[in-house]
């Protein structure tokens, strides 16, 4: 189910279950968190999944209950068995030469200590193989556990504990025409159900398998096939090419011989392709390290505490003193990686890495963080954040120096580890590369002498931004190729992050023009606010080709063309049918409920050209055309529910709900509704006239709310940056701004709200918590 939404107030619901406001989250914050921990608690409250304690707990049964139960040995309905057999499905995928994702399929957990069944060519050969569970953790396989190339059939290990786990039925009881159904991932569509009927067994490529009458499709391989009472009868295995619903599963009951006579082939051995030579490196604390063209990579959460592995190199180490050297890149900054040295084959080694795009050195005394010291951390400019770096230690008898790209940033005189073995490290779940990993007496510099680099960004200066390089530009790069390369990369890298901020720039310029023009067309008196052109700038926000005079002339057509139908003397009731018939009826305008929560439907220029919104983008549309033919049409701020009131020049109001087609509607009614979407009785403060600007909140608090549910903090800020501009005093917003400011790294911004709620102390702010958020901005970074 879609997140929803309260078109009133920045108030979001998933599941049903209405999510706390954000100071309410910032409330969990605890005073003596360390500044590392403040930034992943703020991160986590705007892109996180916000759901209340009990539904994000993660406590596990005993391992006696792991063991999927069934309600009675009576039939299930497929909505009972795919409720309790989807927990024992995961996902299975393949990496391939490249570190690309090449296979996906399914499997399923038949032991709750991680043993899974699936078809061996949905593991292939040779690959890491990643599982995810129901759940949505993840898992690399530590141990293929048996396999069997003629039956396609494989078991995998993973290690974890009291997993739900599927029984198994007996396949050689199997009637032709019995109910089944199948459970797998086809296309990457996660826990897709589909029934139908065994239709036989048949014998294909010397293999009896069960036939069926049911679409598998690619992923669904590996799959369990299940009886109504949710017994494995077989494994999904392949598909007829030439009609659509004719299937084929591997008997279980050849899985189960599999099962008493495994072949254990640990994943070390199983990943022969990228595979360390096992004569120039040991790995160590899980992950995996593989090689292939002359770099190292890494990936996975090492079993270390804080995620750490590491790899040692088995090359003799030089007597002091030597250096130690290795290029690398990571592929997120938040991580860390790098050099190992002085390390006994265990848990005590010093470590040189970038950790949080600042360089540390630490040393590791022990297995947990209690025993890790932080010898040096700072941030250098030399390191040159999302390239490659080459890092560099020279260990000497007195002390260690330690090099980012030929410049010495560190020197330590630690003593706690004397000798050693070298290698890399990585922390966390970094992916990291490596090249050019060295060790030697002495290594060169790999610094380009400044001259040369200068000459050939001289060249290049003006290179044309069409058609292939000239052969004279490319003749004269040849001669210091090396360098040219280098310099080359990396001027490509800072042009692209260059148009990038500049991207940015420009949408910030936009952003902030458009809410300027939105404040001023509401600065204006009530009666003076131009509505339609104020929705349309809320969907300029996130188009800055929209051209709102283009719609305000579609919008003054469409009047002209119910008006020239009306006659002179026509009464107000009158123009109101007449209003009704050609938006609904002869133009087709509908209220969306099929893709509701589409942002479309938010966008006044969108609904205009597709005919389809939200009760308030109708309702605006509604007003505005009204308004042009000499109705009063005002609009209703109902909860969950935006509708109109027409309110003649004699005789009684009647409310109208635009969504529905222009249906009039009683108090009674109106009541109703509100007592279905909100539970509230209603009242007359409900029915009260919204002022345009109070439509305008709305319509970007919608905007905020599919933000929200789609973890866009740029988005949200923009929202909410348009909400505090048009409402100075909504402290509510600009608390939430705050947040945001933080989050996306606009802290001088986040500390201009956080000084504004502290001095004016609105009502309904936590102050303790505005106060807890200015000291993190006032911590150095």
């Amino acid at each position: 189910m879609a997140a929803s939404y309260d078109e009133t107030t920045v108030e979001f619901r998933i599941h049903g279950r209405t999510l706390p406001r954000f100071e309410e989250l910032l409330m969990g914050m605890r005073k003596r968190v360390a500044c590392c921990c403040c930034w992943f608690l703020l991160g986590t409250l705007l892109t996180g999944p916000l759901f209340s304690a009990e539904e994000t707990e993660t406590a596990k049964p005993a391992a006696a209950d792991s063991k999927i139960r069934l309600p009675s040995e009576s039939p299930l309905t497929v909505q009972q068995l795919a409720k309790i057999a989807d927990k024992a499905v995961v996902e299975i995928t393949v990496t391939g030469r490249q570190g690309n994702r090449v296979g996906l399929g399914t499997g399923f957990v038949i032991e709750p200590d991680g043993l899974i069944a699936t078809n061996l060519h949905v593991i292939a050969e040779a690959r890491p193989i990643t599982v995810k569970t129901s759940q949505g953790d993840s898992y690399p396989a530590e141990v293929v556990h048996a396999s069997d190339r003629k039956l396609d059939l494989a078991l995998i290990k993973i290690k974890a504990e009291n997993l739900p786990a599927l029984p198994l039925g007996d396949s050689d009881s199997v009637e032709n025409g019995q109910p089944v159904i199948a459970l797998g991932n086809p296309y990457g569509l996660n826990n897709s159900v589909v029934s139908g009927v065994i239709s036989g067994t048949r014998e294909i490529d010397g293999r009896n398998m069960l036939q069926l009458a049911i679409p598998i499709e690619t992923g669904n391989s590996g799959g369990p096939l299940l009886d109504m009472r949710g017994r494995v009868l077989g494994l999904l295995t392949m598909k007829a090419q030439y009609t659509a619903n004719l299937g084929f599963a591997m008997p279980v009951n050849a899985l189960k011989k599999l099962i008493e006579t495994p072949n254990p082939v640990p994943i070390e051995r199983w990943l022969t392709i990228g595979a360390l030579d096992p004569q120039e490196w040991t790995p160590h604390l899980g992950a995996t390290w593989r090689q292939r063209s002359g770099r190292m990579t890494v990936e996975g959460t090492g079993s270390g505490f804080g995620g750490r592995s590491f790899v040692l190199s088995t090359a003799e180490v030089p007597e002091l003193p030597y250096e130690v050297a290795v290029t690398l890149r990571l592929d997120d900054e938040s991580g860390a990686a790098g050099l190992v040295f002085h390390s006994d084959g265990n848990d005590r080694h010093y470590g040189f890495y970038p950790s949080g795009a600042r360089m540390r050195l630490t040393r590791f005394d022990g297995p947990d963080v209690l025993s890790w010291t932080i010898l040096k951390h700072q941030y250098t400019p030399k390191y040159r954040a999302g390239d490659w770096n080459t890092i560099k230690v020279r260990i000497e008898e007195k002390r260690i120096l330690c090099y980012v790209n030929d410049e010495l940033v560190f020197e330590s005189e630690d003593r706690g580890l004397t000798s050693g073995q070298v290698g890399l490290a990585k922390f966390r779940d970094t992916e990291a590369e490596f090249k050019n990993f060295q060790v030697a007496k002495s290594i060169p510099k790999t610094s380009i002498d400044p001259a040369v680099a200068s000459r050939i960004e001289g060249v290049v200066g003006e290179i044309a931004t069409t058609g292939p390089p000239s052969k004279p530009l490319v003749e004269t790069l040849l001669p210091d190729s090396p360098a040219s390369l280098t310099v080359l990369r990396r001027r490509a890298v800072k042009l692209e992050k260059q148009a990038a901020q500049l991207r940015k720039l420009a949408d910030e310029v936009h952003q902030h023009a458009t809410v300027a023009e939105l404040v001023k067309t509401l600065t204006a008196d009530e009666e003076q606010i131009d509505l339609l052109q104020a929705a349309l700038l809320v969907a300029k926000l996130d188009n800055d080709e929209l051209d709102p005079a283009l719609y305000q002339k579609e919008i003054n057509r469409m009047a002209r063309g119910i008006q020239k139908d009306l006659p002179d003397d026509a009464s107000e009731s009158d123009k109101l049918a007449a209003l009704n018939s050609a938006m609904f009826a002869d133009l087709g305008y509908h209220g969306s409920r099929t893709n509701y929560y589409h942002k479309s439907n938010s966008y006044l220029n969108e609904v205009i050209d597709d005919r389809e919104g939200l009760p308030i983008s109708l309702s605006v549309l509604y007003m505005e055309l009204a308004r042009r033919i000499g109705l009063n049409v005002v609009g209703v701020g109902l909860p969950g529910h935006f509708i109109v009131r027409h309110e003649p020049q004699e005789g009684d109001s009647q409310l109208i709900d635009p969504f529905d087609g222009g249906k009039f509607l009683s108090r009674e009614s109106a009541a109703m509704m509100l007592q279905a979407n909100r539970g509230t009785t209603l009242t007359d403060e409900h029915l009260k006239t919204a002022t345009k600007r109070d439509i305008v909140i709305r319509m970007l608090s919608n905007l905020l709310g599919l933000a929200q549910e789609e973890q866009d903090p740029e988005g949200m800020l923009r929202y909410v940056t348009a909400i505090v501009e048009v409402d100075n005093q909504a402290a509510q917003s600009r608390w939430i701004r705050a947040v945001l400011r933080f989050q996306t790294e606009r802290r001088a911004a986040a500390a201009e709200d956080a000084d504004w709620l502290l001095e004016h102390r609105p009502e309904g702010i936590n102050l303790q918590r505005v106060e807890e958020l200015r000291g993190i901005l006032d911590r150095p970074r």
